[in-house]
């Protein structure tokens, strides 16, 4: 459950006030920036059911889109509809259907896995060696200043923290950690498509392309 509330909030670059704020903006339940906080961390053992059920409503909105709430948002929140309006991605299941509250209860206890996209299962030790495959891939093995300007048009991300470190990342100056690959791929993916211009292969195929390219660069470094 960690997991999920890290990624989802990774993904939309947000902060953890944006549920709380949402659910007391339209009045669909009560939850506190604390709570999620915790629950991002891992450090809320015993969540009561309402808090299970103010995400899964917050999430059935953003599945149906934010159009229907702007007008009302606009009026008494205009900063979190700034926020929604950069990103606003949705929890859904391998149905495409929205998580609902017993899903989240599932997955917290243990019951049910995580929704696949949520979940990519990238292990720490290898997110350097991605990172850099990341880099070679997207450049085509150029080096980063000859197509910055081209990939980071690729790039759909409009948050300037994220742009950020994806250039970083590009330029060789970081690696993204496990968790921060696990929020990302989606738009890695996106940015892919774009350079290459077509879309026969799944997200799952990509990090495998990408697992494949890190390996292929390891033995490259032999002596």
């Amino acid at each position: 459950m960690a997991h999920l509330i890290h990624i989802w909030h990774e993904r939309n670059g947000w902060s953890h006030k944006v549920l709380p704020a949402l659910t007391e903006s339209l009045e669909i339940g009560r939850l506190h920036s604390s709570q999620i906080s915790n629950l991002r961390n891992g450090k809320l053992t015993s969540p009561g059911p309402e808090v299970f059920l103010a995400i899964a409503k917050a999430n059935v909105v953003l599945y149906e889109g934010i159009g229907q709430i702007k007008e009302h948002l606009a009026e008494i929140h205009p900063e979190l509809l700034k926020v929604l309006s950069e990103s606003a991605i949705p929890v859904q299941g391998d149905d495409g259907e929205p998580i609902s509250a017993g899903n989240l209860f599932e997955i917290f206890v243990g019951l049910s896995p995580l929704p696949t996209s949520f979940d990519w299962f990238i292990e720490d030790e290898e997110a350097a060696a991605l990172s850099a495959a990341l880099a070679d891939y997207l450049c085509d093995g150029k080096t980063w200043r000859k197509c910055r300007e081209k990939v980071l048009a690729a790039y759909p991300v409009t948050k300037p923290q994220r742009r950020e470190r994806f250039a970083a990342v590009m330029a060789g100056l970081k690696d993204y950690s496990a968790e921060e690959l696990d929020g990302e791929l989606l738009d890695l993916y996106t940015t892919q498509l774009s350079l290459r211009g077509f879309s026969g292969k799944s997200t799952n195929s990509f990090l495998n392309d990408l697992r494949i390219h890190a390996n292929f660069l390891q033995t490259q470094e032999l002596p």
